[in-house]
């Protein structure tokens, strides 16, 4: 295939099938769920470090506001398209982002700050913080940052593939 084939096909795409826009937002919302579910389960079993659960939780919920604010027609190039749904979405959508941006940097000053914490809840007036909740929550922040590591080296490797090949260029 020839690359400036690619290029327009990358700017381009084919649109998607309904159902596996369905199945794929699902699975992704099965981590929020779990958030919430740990969060809400676990809100009073981390006196070491009390905010973690909240974190946990309030994650989980500003995840499913954004995957339900993403199945909403918000798209303002539609012909007959509502420009104040459009505004309206796209502010709701910059909003949420940042607060989750300076969330997962609160969050992750919570959780590092206490590792490695006690699991240990059977001694009195010692701080603990449950073991399931603590690892969920650094696990699942710990592989965000990796994966949000992982793709801008892949986008770096694209925008240098793509300086290379001449692809970004008419």
């Amino acid at each position: 295939m020839d690359p400036k084939q690619m290029w327009s096909y990358v700017k381009s795409p084919k649109p998607t099938n309904t159902a596996c826009l369905v199945v794929s937002k699902l699975l992704l919302l099965a981590l929020p769920i779990a958030q919430i579910s740990i969060g809400a389960i676990y809100l009073k079993d981390c006196p070491q470090q009390h905010y973690i659960p909240l974190f946990v939780l309030i994650s989980g919920v500003f995840s499913v506001c954004l995957a339900l604010l993403s199945c909403l027609p918000c798209a303002s190039d539609q012909e007959g398209g509502n420009k104040g749904l459009s505004l309206f979405c796209s502010l709701w959508n910059v909003l949420v982002s940042a607060f989750l941006f300076c969330w997962v940097i609160s969050g992750s000053v919570w959780i590092y700050s206490i590792y490695p914490p006690n699991y240990n809840n059977t001694v009195p007036d010692v701080p603990y913080c449950n073991k399931t909740l603590y690892l969920f929550a650094f696990w699942t922040t710990t592989v965000g940052y990796i994966l949000l590591a992982l793709a801008l080296v892949l986008s770096f490797c694209f925008c240098i593939c793509s300086c290379i090949c001449g692809l970004g260029s008419k």
